[in-house]
């Protein structure tokens, strides 16, 4: 069938769903649905698996009546396209109800109240992190209505999810999340997610700078990059989705060849609107914008494993974020500390945080056969078995078959994807217009420019990049100081930008353990 067509024939559901085909059945059981989550390491988004969620009628409209009167903040960005990220530090934020958010954004002739000095067409307007548990405190019965249970997470619901309305051009800044994974319900309108892989960090040019907990932010604007100033984000391997409502995404493979027949379909299961759930793995970077004028979002951080390890990482950058900064200017902590950031960022308070996840990451050792002490290296040799353990699970049969291993000594398993699992794959090209998609497409979003799967990146090939990316740090670090010859002042920043760099920090953090361990 050609791609854009309408169809009306129900889509076929996933092998391995373990039921009969039928317009109640998901494509996946919540087993294997976190068994997938568990190993996978490349963005994908599940279609199907949140068709019965009562969540799927929130939008808006329906928000502001069920938080009628409610005071939310929002943040107020302009609508620019400057080369330097709109970092939440250099915001305007106003309390507004949602009524007069949709006011504003929909009716421009008549601006008033908490929005009157913002101009819709050049200002955007973000309610972002709101999380269930503050936002619903009155009617926690409205948590049921979000089920991460069937994702392989029992009792998960909204009281564990977050929720993001937006207007046009509403975006967080190009970032990676220290903790857990990442699952995101579209519920209204479209965002685009501009994803990076974990060993693009040094093509990324990470800072702390403004400080947030969990939060790697990146020095420059993907969608509007200054190449002059940040070469080595040339060889930053950009995906792109656009993930919306509405739709629904069927995938037919042709028996040897990478042929892709992409259909889109507005209507499933007996007439259902579909819906697609996107999957962002651990430390994979992202920049999401909204690109309709509303936009409504539901998100849940699964935590993992490893994020026993990221706190003690997360508490030495606190702490060495903290006092430089407060040194340097006490009186002016709203420059560098997000305004996320509520807690007390004295110095005795962040070694009680330090201490404490140190104790905590030996209670999860003592209890735990996952975490081994002996693992942690000095000498870096932990960070090169993890790149291996990463491409391993990322390693493909040299036949052409796709398949996916959750480990080094495991058998291959057979590939997930399917017409309910979508890779999201490498783009070659500049990020796509506001008028397509990745449903919309002619499947540039799941194939690379080779035609080869983006599942199919060999461990050759993916140690090549992990090793260019070592590079790269030293040439990131040059790149500050030979953009701008006439200032050989280093300031707090450029100190701060080497020390906590995610990289310096898990070495610093391993042997951190590894003292206290012996």
């Amino acid at each position: 069938m050609a791609a854009g067509s309408e169809a009306t024939t129900p889509v076929i559901v996933a092998a391995g769903a373990g039921g009969e085909e039928g317009e109640h059945v998901k494509p996946f059981k919540p087993e294997k649905a976190k068994e997938i989550i568990m190993s996978l390491q490349q963005p994908a988004v599940f279609c199907n698996m949140v068709f019965d969620w009562p969540a799927r009628h929130w939008n808006a409209k329906y928000l502001s009546q069920v938080l009628h009167g409610k005071q939310i903040r929002f943040r107020m960005g302009m609508k620019s396209m400057s080369t330097v990220p709109q970092f939440e530090t250099t915001c305007n934020y106003i309390e507004a109800t949602l009524e007069e958010f949709l006011t504003w954004n929909c009716d421009q002739s008549s601006i008033s109240g908490p929005f009157r000095d913002y101009d819709p067409s050049k200002f955007w307007a973000y309610a972002d992190y709101k999380y269930f548990v503050s936002l619903f405190e009155d009617k926690t019965d409205l948590f049921q209505d979000v089920k991460w249970s069937d994702f392989g997470f029992p009792g998960r619901n909204g009281q564990e999810s977050t929720l993001w309305i937006g207007s046009l051009g509403a975006h967080t800044p190009c970032h990676l999340d220290s903790y857990g994974c990442n699952l995101v319900f579209q519920v209204q309108g479209r965002k685009r997610w501009h994803l990076f892989p974990p060993e693009d960090t040094p093509f990324l040019y990470p800072t702390r700078i403004p400080y947030e907990e969990s939060s790697v932010f990146s020095k420059i604007n993907v969608v509007n990059p200054d190449l002059k100033r940040f070469p080595q984000f040339r060889k930053a391997q950009r995906h792109t989705v656009t993930l919306s409502p509405g739709q629904v995404l069927e995938r037919k493979w042709q028996e040897g060849t990478q042929l892709l027949l992409l259909v889109k379909r507005r209507m499933d299961f007996g007439g259902r609107q579909s819906t697609r759930v996107l999957f962002v793995p651990r430390h994979w970077w992202h920049y999401v914008e909204s690109i309709d004028p509303v936009t409504v979002s539901i998100n849940s951080w699964i935590e993992l494993e490893e994020d026993h390890l990221a706190r003690v990482e997360e508490a030495i950058t606190r702490m060495l974020v903290c006092a430089l900064k407060t040194a340097e200017n006490p009186q002016n902590t709203r420059a560098w500390l997000n305004p996320t950031e509520v807690e007390e960022t004295s110095h005795a308070v962040n070694c009680c945080y330090l201490n404490a996840a140190v104790s905590a990451f030996f209670d999860r050792c003592r209890t735990s056969e996952v975490v081994e002490i002996q693992a942690l290296r000095t000498d870096g040799e932990h960070m090169k078995k993890e790149e291996l353990n990463v491409c391993n699970h990322m390693e493909v049969g040299q036949t052409g078959s796709q398949n996916l291993t959750t480990g080094t000594d495991k058998p291959e398993a057979a590939s997930p994807f399917g017409p309910d699992l979508v890779p999201v794959a490498q783009r070659s090209e500049e990020p796509p217009s506001e008028r397509g998609g990745i449903f919309g497409s002619d499947g540039k979003d799941f194939v690379d420019k080779d035609g080869e799967h983006f599942g199919k990146l060999h461990c050759a090939k993916r140690q090549q990049i992990m090793s260019n990316s070592e590079n790269a740090i030293e040439e990131q670090i040059a790149s500050n100081t030979t953009t701008a010859p006439s200032q050989t002042f280093i300031s707090t920043d450029d100190l701060l930008d080497c020390l906590v760099n995610p990289q310096v920090t898990r070495i610093v953090a391993q042997l951190l353990i590894q003292g206290r361990s012996l």
